[in-house]
């Protein structure tokens, strides 16, 4: 689970620190308690979704939970820094068990930011699934960099190859996956306002 098991503890500690109980959280944030303590407890790879809902409550950016936020300056990430060590893994709502993205954040060390861009590797689903689609304030870009992605969008769906891009807001409730029995990888900015 290697970073994942940050993301409940940071979520877990700002809520304590903030004296709020899980009802409370649940209750301004549309979430069952239930899913807030299998995020907490680390039992669950949460989609971004609940993650922003979650961020919201509490007060704070999305990237709290994903960094330590050190650098006030520009942040330069190498290539081999965006590796598996540096990957979170989330689940694209098909499945909450089995990661099906792998996050590798661009900005992790950057404060005060109001975007999230990320590397994505989107493992292809399994067949026959019914996609959750999920909605969120705020906006998304997506570039596809490898494979194939389809992204359901409000009443329509859309094919990216490789070089293609989308830019749409996250309020229209969406779903990302591969659209092939390939893994593709994307750069993805998520954008949410605080």
């Amino acid at each position: 689970m290697g970073n994942n098991k940050i993301i409940g503890e940071k979520i877990k500690g700002i809520r304590e620190s903030k004296q709020l109980t899980l009802e409370e959280v649940a209750s301004r944030s549309g979430l069952s308690i239930e899913q807030i303590e299998r995020i907490e407890g680390n039992l669950d790879f949460p989609s971004l979704a609940p993650l922003i809902k979650i961020a919201r409550v509490l007060g704070v950016r999305l990237g709290t939970f994903l960094d330590d936020q050190t650098e006030l300056g520009p942040v330069i990430c190498r290539k081999k820094d965006s590796t598996d060590t540096n990957s979170i893994g989330f689940t694209n709502n098909e499945s909450q068990g089995r990661k099906h993205m792998g996050y590798h954040s661009l900005s992790q060390d950057k404060s005060g930011r109001h975007m999230e861009p990320f590397l994505i590797d989107v493992s292809p689903s399994e067949e026959g699934v019914d996609f959750v689609l999920s909605m969120h304030e705020g906006e998304e870009f997506i570039y596809v960099l490898e494979g194939v992605i389809e992204i359901n969008y409000g009443k329509n769906t859309y094919i990216l190859n490789a070089g293609d891009s989308i830019y749409y807001d996250s309020i229209v409730a969406h779903h990302v996956h591969a659209a092939s029995n390939e893994t593709a990888r994307i750069l993805g900015i998520v954008y949410t306002p605080y």
